[in-house]
């Protein structure tokens, strides 16, 4: 093995500059800490320790001098520490990115995206930062459904036929564009997709934020590059160990302007980036390179402890892929009702209430009065994520916790206190009530209600960043169908818009509105947060632009 893969060259380039002890005679103000340090000489009890704490951090919070390169030209550490990480991730190209996979989503649209009104096919259920993105580039998009899966309603990736159909319709198209996985762990399974992709000249794009650990250990699925794709922007921070908003940018193959991305990066990135945020990304990179796969073992058998305690409550129902040992030794799903995916991220565990008493937004917020503060939560799931960084500690903890919560409702829904004070199983009520188990259906249904999988293909959406002088009116939620929406309604999390600005509504539309209501769902950029109304166009507008 390369000796240069067991160093961590911009982390230790940071430990020499704190080493040396020269007057720093440059930003950022706070001169290495100096400020904080003597904050804390003249205080003391709990604001003496924050200042002592963050004084010690900022030592590491440098800036572009001798010594400690520069992310806009990398020459030195930098450039070293993204060639390690290249290696390490399977790249012929790696760039450290310092807004999250955010900008490496935004570099890579205005890279393949030259001109006004160029043409990208996209999955339509992608992060808002996609959108963001053709926004900046004034492109065209053509939206693609994705797969639907039967037994929770959720949705992964585009069939590979789908994306072949549009591909045929539009071979103007600059490139594809797909998420994998979701939110939920869940994905497709992409070489067939970089295949087709690649059939017709163009570059696949892969937003991998959720599955920068993919294809590190045979019990993952495989990355995105290891698939074929040509762009592929991970958040390390995510399922990984970098610091928050660090994230990487990978690159392989000719399908791609390499000197047009590094323009866009430096357009797109502060000149001034955190060097703890890059050395974050140095240092994962390091500890991946040492210790292999066998890092994640402890993670994986602590998600699988509380997998198998879910499965065995008669409340809980969890996403998990088929028993089928080939299939799970890859995450491969093979069961009847998973159609809908094809990959899942054992890591990811996504849970729900059988019954159908708790929504999901209702269940994320008794998990963390149980002491268990969840990923996310929508009308129906929650979603819990475990990293290599969890053990079998985490593990018990999360599954007391399920446990208290299932006798809290046991004892709501079936009984009073004093009525089962000597029972030793809290939930013999849902055991002996099977028919309610099989014949109940959730308050918040979400099932054949999305609209990411009706779409199918869509007509040529346009973006801008401009305003345009057309009417919009405000109408209430039951009277938008037929119209153009005029803002954009985004849950966060996970940040995957359910309404685009621009297209065109549908009851499909007013009835998950209408639901996400009730469930008291947080969404992001649409007016009224109670989405009882909502921005229209007042006029019909042709948004397809030009095909």
């Amino acid at each position: 093995m390369n000796d240069k893969r067991m160093t961590a060259p911009l982390m230790d380039a940071l430990e020499q500059y704190k080493h040396k002890k020269q007057a720093s005679m440059h930003v950022p103000g706070h001169k290495n800490g100096a400020s904080y340090r003597q904050w804390a000489a003249c205080t003391t009890g709990k604001a003496k320790e924050r200042y002592d704490a963050f004084a010690s951090f900022l030592a590491y919070d440098v800036t572009e001098v001798d010594g400690t390169d520069d992310l806009h030209q990398p020459e030195g550490a930098i450039q070293e520490a993204q060639e390690l990480a290249a290696a390490c991730f399977g790249a012929e190209e790696t760039h450290f990115l310092i807004g999250g996979s955010t900008v490496g989503n935004l570099a890579a649209i205005l890279t393949c995206c030259t001109k006004q009104n160029d043409l990208v096919i996209v999955q339509r259920n992608v992060h808002k930062s996609i959108l963001n993105g053709l926004r900046m580039a004034g492109a065209r998009a053509v939206f693609i459904s994705g797969r639907e899966d039967k037994r929770t309603g959720l949705i992964s990736g585009p069939p590979v036929e789908v994306i072949r159909e549009a591909l045929e319709r539009y071979p103007m198209a600059k490139a594809v564009i797909v998420c994998n996985p979701n939110y939920y762990g869940m994905g497709i399974d992409l070489k067939p997709v970089a295949e087709v992709v690649h059939h017709y000249g163009v570059p696949l794009i892969v937003d991998e934020a959720h599955g920068a650990h993919y294809g590190l250990h045979p019990q993952l699925p495989h990355s995105a590059l290891q698939t074929g794709a040509d762009l592929v922007i991970q958040s390390t921070h995510k399922m990984l160990t970098s610091m928050t908003m660090s994230a990487m940018l990978h690159v392989q193959g000719d399908r791609v302007d390499r000197q047009r991305l590094k323009k866009m990066l430096t357009m797109l990135q502060s000149s001034s980036p955190s060097y703890p945020l890059m050395a974050s990304l140095d240092l994962t990179r390091y500890w991946i390179d040492q210790r292999g796969s066998t890092w994640l073992e402890s993670g994986l058998y602590a998600a699988e402890q509380v997998r198998q305690a879910a499965k065995q409550s008669p409340m809980w129902g969890i996403l998990d892929v088929s028993d089928d040992s080939e299939a799970s030794a890859r995450g491969k799903s093979t069961s009847g009702y998973s159609s809908g995916f094809d990959t899942l991220d054992p890591f990811k565990l996504v849970l729900w209430d059988k019954i159908g008493r708790l929504s999901g937004y209702e269940l994320l917020d008794k998990l963390q009065s149980a002491g268990v503060v969840a990923e996310m939560a929508d009308p129906v799931h929650v979603v819990l994520i475990m990293t290599l960084s969890d053990t079998t500690e985490e593990a018990d903890r999360v599954i007391r916790c399920l446990k208290q919560v299932e006798q809290e409702q046991c004892l709501h829904d079936f009984a009073s206190p004093s009525s089962i004070e000597h029972t030793e199983d809290l939930c013999a009520p849902y055991r002996s009530c099977q028919d309610m188990l099989q014949s109940s259906e959730a308050v918040y249904d979400m099932k054949d209600q999305s609209v990411f999988a009706q779409l199918t293909i869509s007509e040529p959406v346009r973006f801008t960043l401009f305003e345009e002088d057309r009417q919009v009116i405000t109408l209430p939620v039951e009277q938008i169908e037929g119209y153009e929406a005029a803002e954009a309604v985004v849950p966060y999390p996970p940040g995957i818009p359910i309404i685009i600005q621009g297209e065109r509504l549908t009851a499909r539309h007013i009835t998950l509105l209408q639901q996400l209501a009730a469930a008291g769902a947080k969404c992001q950029e649409v007016t009224d947060k109670h989405l009882r109304t909502l921005k229209v166009c007042a006029s019909p507008h042709n948004s397809q632009g030009d095909s």
